[in-house]
Parts: C-alpha cells; structure tokens; sequence
C-alpha cells in the first residue's frame, strides 16, 4: 500500500495542476487558519517539526493526513486510517510535509517569489476550473475548492510554494543522464541469478495447546486492537425511480398529432434518393467519350481504370443532398436517368463527372393516418422524457427544502429501501452472499462523504433513471469488543506466545547455518513438525517480472543480501519467522545484450530525477535546520491508530 501512497505522491491525481509538486501542496492543504480546534487533546495550533524558524502545526498534518487517505481510497476503499497509518502513510505525509515547508523556506530566504499575475495564469490554466464553453468559471473553481477542503487563500498559498520549487529543482532536474558505465552495471544486476533456501518457522508449531487467562487475553488485545479493525460501515436509505416508475401522462392529443404532422410535412411528403458509382474527369470531352465507351459496353469501373481514374460508389442521397455534395447540374441528371443507366455528363467544382445510377429508392407520400403512429410514438417519447425532467426537479426541490426522504417517498409513490451495511467497495459487511442493488454503485463515493440524514438526488442512468438516497447509519472503523471476536483473539494471543518461541528457533538454526550446517540438518534438529523449506534459483528478470503482484518478502531480501549470509526475517501478524540462506551469485554478460543496457539508462535516467530531488532537499533541510517535536508526533500517531 505504501508503494502506492508514494506513487500518489508522485503523480497528478485530483486536480490536473500540471507543476511536478503541486499534488503534494493539493493534499498538504495548510490548515493553520484552524488553531483553535483540538485533536485528541493536542491543540490544531500545536507545532509537528520547525523548519528554518517557521513552525508547522498539528492541523496541517492532520489535513493532509485525511486528505492522502481519501486519495489512497480511490484503489483501495476498505482502507482504515489504523491500516494506513500502519503501512507507513503517515511517515510520509510527515516526510513530504516537511519538505514542502523546507521548500518554501529555502526559497523565502533566497529572495525567490511567485507574484499573484503568476499565480493567476497557473490557475487560469487548470482544466477543473473550467465552465463549458473552455473558459474560467469562477463557480467551477469554488466548487473544486469546497470539494477539496480548500479557501482560495490556501489554494493560493500552496501555488506560489509549488512555483517556488519548480524554479528551485527544475535546474537539478533537467534532463538527467546516466552515465554508461553505470548503466552497463545495473544491466547486469538484471541477469543476475540467485541460489539459496528459504524456510519458514512457524508459530503455530510453538503455540501453547492451552487458552489464555482473561486478564492475558484482555492485555493482549488492548496493545493489538489494529489487527481487528472492521473498515467503515454505512447504511443506506434509497429509492430508485425513472420512466418505468413515475406516474406520467404522456399519451399525445390528436391536435398534437396534428400539428407534429404539420411541422415536419416535408418528411412525409413522396421522396426518392439515388445511389451512384461516379469518377471525375478534367474535361468535358474526355468524360463524353468514357460515356461512350460505358454506353458501348464497358463497364464504369474498367473504363475509369483504364484511363487511370478511381470511381466510388456513395450512399443513398435525395437530390438537395446529391447537389450539396457534388453539383446541382450533376444532380439534375442523375435525378433524369434510369436505374443502371449512365448519366449524361455534367460539370463539378473538380471537374466532370462520368456516372452510374445504382439504386433508386422511391417513398410514397403518407397521409396524417400513416404518419400517426410514428408520431404518436414520438411524442410519446419526448413527453415522458420531459414529464421525467420536471418531477425529477420537482423531487430534487423537495429534498433541497429539507424535505424528508420517507415523505418524498410517499408523496411521488416510491418505494424506499434500506441496504445492508456497506463497505465503500459495494460489498455488504459480513454477508458475502447478498448483492446489492446495481443502481448504488455509482453513488457509493458520495455516500462515503456524507452526513447522516441528509439525502440527495442523483442520476444513474442518464435521463432515464434516478436515485433518492441518503445515510441511514454511520459505523466508523473501529475494534470490535473483545466478546465478539474472543475466538480470533485467542487465536492470534497463541500465535505472538508461539511467535517469541518460533523466533529463539529460527535464531538457533540460523547460528548453525552460520557455522556451516546444512539448512535442511538444522531445521531437522529443532524436531518440530510444520517446519518448510524452499530452494531457490531464481534470475532477477523473472522477479522483476512479478512486480505486477506481490512479491513475497522473503525473496525481496535474497536479492538484497550478500552471497553466502544467511538472514531472519519476521512474517506479519506473529504468522512465524523466514531464514533466508543465500548460498551463491551469478550474472550474466551484457555485452550481447545492447537493448537492455539503452533500457536500462533510460529507465534509470527517469529515477534520476526523484534522487536528485531527494537530495537537493536534504541539503535545503540541512541548511535550514529542521527539528520534529517527536512527543506531538506520537500522539498523533496513537490517535490515528486508534490507540486512545
């Protein structure tokens, strides 16, 4: 998950603000015009870190924090705070924010500015900012704002600093190139193969046969509460209606009939189109003898390839729309011959034209009777659609005077529904086997961000089908009581009493390892059953080609050990502890391999730019000075947790 915080970071999601760091400012919204709110006991106005002088407060963090979890949210909604904060989100929400300030410090003190006709272009130039006709819209951009949390103020402020960096880094970053040399080296790493063992040394195999007491099952639980975390939950109040529910008259009237008929007289008025297969020629001699010869017995196509032309075959056309596309005196011809004849030549605006009438297609005129039924169905049509538009604004009216859900309901003959318990991904907590209603999947983003009580209309299925639906019940993510999953706790206290156990194990055998024993000799001198071991001999390509997934940690630290050491590597949540035995290092040439080394320094040169943004900012922080207030942190920490 971490990885995926930090490709966030890194690119442009939420607003398109084309400036490389300006996601970050767009989630780090500084929120210290707040002061005087409170966070678990810790002021808003209370400082995180000092960089340079200038104090950054616990309110900007916890913006941020929220923010970088709404953003996390979009590929995984089941995310908890908790979780996040444990994946490591905080550490860097903490990490960019300190850099964001360093940034702009760095800058301050160097005499760099961002003036406001500066700022005004940039956002001028953002396309979320944009009304319909591609302009600036000033209702657009308050509504971006209010959807991001944001004052213009803020916003602002965040610009400028993005700017600042931009004319900070954008020297250092320009066009980076990796040196050969080194690429050739990295190629190489590519070939590499590794060869080792990999055994795992479970807890369960040292777990106690017994329970444990209530009051060591009450302590373990308490310090281990974030294993148990149920994500949020909410509860949703709906009715879906559109053209099938709503009670409309739209049967036309015969005067409506009527004057639909008199309006579009003209389509019902006798009609004929041609279809013809034509080439143009240059002159009117020259299209009089190819006639000819068609005339003659030739056919079109082996006449115009003959004298080096290319005839085409075009759609049915009436005759105003023949004389658009060609001519009127084109037109009037092929309107004179009969079908499978060969048109008189007559002048284009390319030239003259040689042609053949393919198809005539004759419609007889109908009379108002005829025509009823498809202007009836017609009609119909358009006067649902519009009865549909009007009680729909009539509802939404309804719902925006503060009109409760169950009376629209009642008042427009909807039937109101109440969903299951729901996670923001859809599913039904704790029933797997219920689906829900189709038409809450495209509001459940919105209802995630709602207040209870507060319904809303939205629309699923574009002019033809609508939601009412509002937040029915609220249930945060939290720990459950320790009677509702005393089973699994007993469960996972086993496997942290066996994890300390597992780890002396897995400690013992390494030492052997390290003196020479055979992986598979120490493990059997442990006499324990459930012990695994895994050779492997794997090339860095085909691991590399599993990135897609999730690649197992053990083979993570193989290819990042020393040939012939042996490591311990602890598996989450107390499930036991790898040894990871790396017995040899091979690598291939990559002197007949010249792509992968152009690959390779392509690739790496684009990293380049992220390390020497890194470093430049740790040089800008050295400079400055920047001190975290560590107690302040931690508590923040423990609060996101859900730890107090």
């Amino acid at each position: 998950m971490i990885s995926l915080f930090r490709r966030f970071f890194q690119s442009k999601i939420g607003l398109p603000i084309v400036l490389a760091f300006l996601v970050l400012m767009a989630l780090a919204f500084a929120a210290s015009d707040i002061t005087g709110s409170t966070f678990g006991g810790i002021t808003g106005g209370e400082r995180i870190a000092v960089v340079g002088g200038e104090p950054i407060p616990v309110s900007d963090l916890t913006k941020a924090t929220d923010s970088a979890l709404s953003q996390v949210r979009q590929e995984n909604p089941a995310i908890t705070m908790p979780e996040f904060v444990a994946e490591g989100g905080l550490d860097e929400v903490i990490r960019q924010l300190i850099d964001r300030y360093t940034v702009g410090a760095y800058g301050e003190k160097y005499g760099l500015r961002a003036g406001e006709n500066l700022v005004n272009s940039e956002i001028l130039q953002i396309s979320a900012f944009r009304g319909l006709t591609g302009e600036f819209d000033q209702a657009a951009y308050q509504a971006a704002l209010r959807r991001q949390g944001l004052t213009d103020a803020i916003f602002r402020r965040d610009l400028e600093d993005g700017l600042i960096e931009e004319q900070i880094l954008r020297p250092a970053l320009a066009a980076p190139q990796l040196p050969a040399k080194i690429a050739r080296q990295y190629a190489a790493l590519v070939l590499e193969r590794r060869k080792g063992e990999i055994a795992l040394i479970p807890s369960a195999a040292f777990a106690p046969a017994g329970d444990p007491t209530d009051a060591q099952l009450t302590a373990w639980y308490q310090d281990n509460r974030t294993q148990f975390i149920v994500p949020e939950r909410r509860t949703l109040r709906f009715a879906v209606f559109g053209e099938d529910t709503l009670k409309v008259n739209a049967t036309p009237t015969p005067a409506e009939i009527a004057a639909r008929f008199k309006r579009d007289a003209a389509k019902y008025k006798a009609s004929e189109r041609r279809m013809v297969t034509s080439f143009v020629v240059p002159t009117q001699d020259a299209a009089r003898a190819l006639t000819a010869k068609i005339r003659g017995g030739v056919s079109l196509e082996a006449a115009a390839r003959e004298a080096g032309f290319s005839s085409s075959t075009a759609e049915l056309r009436d005759r105003e729309a023949m004389a658009s596309a060609t001519s009127f005196a084109f037109a009037e011809a092929v309107f004179k011959a009969a079908q499978g004849g060969i048109v008189d030549p007559a002048q284009g605006t390319l030239g003259w034209y040689v042609a053949r009438v393919d198809e005539i297609e004759r419609s007889p005129a109908r009379s108002l009777a005829q025509a009823t039924p498809e202007i009836t169905d017609q009609l119909t049509a358009e006067k649902r659609s519009a009865a549909v538009a009007d009680l729909t604004s009539e509802i939404e009216a309804e719902i925006d005077g503060g009109t409760a859900i169950g009376e629209v309901a009642k008042a427009y003959g909807l039937t109101l529904e109440t969903s299951p318990a729901l996670l923001a991904d859809g599913q039904a907590f704790g029933r797997p086997d219920v689906q829900i209603v189709p038409q809450l999947f495209p509001i459940l983003s919105t209802a995630f961000q709602m207040d209870e009580s507060e319904p809303q209309l939205a629309q699923v299925v574009d002019g033809a089908q609508f939601v009412i639906f509002e937040v029915a019940r609220i249930e945060e993510a939290a720990a459950p009581p320790l009677a509702q999953v005393r089973g699994a706790a007993i469960a996972g206290w086993k496997r942290a009493q066996g994890a300390k156990l597992a780890k002396a194990a897995a400690e013992r055998i390494t030492d052997k390892v390290r003196s020479k024993t055979a992986l598979a000799a120490a493990l059997a001198a442990e006499n324990k059953a459930g012990f695994e071991r895994e050779p492997i001999d794997l090339e860095r390509r085909a691991l590399l080609a599993r990135q897609r997934g999730n690649l197992p940690p053990p083979l993570v630290l193989m290819f990042s050990m020393a040939e012939g050491t042996v490591k311990l590597l602890e598996a989450p949540r107390d499930l036991g502890w790898y040894i990871v035995s790396l017995e040899d290092i091979s690598t291939g040439s990559v002197d007949d391999q010249p792509d992968l080394v152009t690959q390779t320094r392509q690739q790496l040169g684009q990293a380049l730019s992220g390390e020497y943004r890194q470093q430049v900012t740790a040089a800008m922080r050295d400079e400055l000075g920047v001190t975290r207030n560590e107690t302040v942190l931690a508590a923040v920490r423990k609060q996101l947790a859900g730890e107090q």
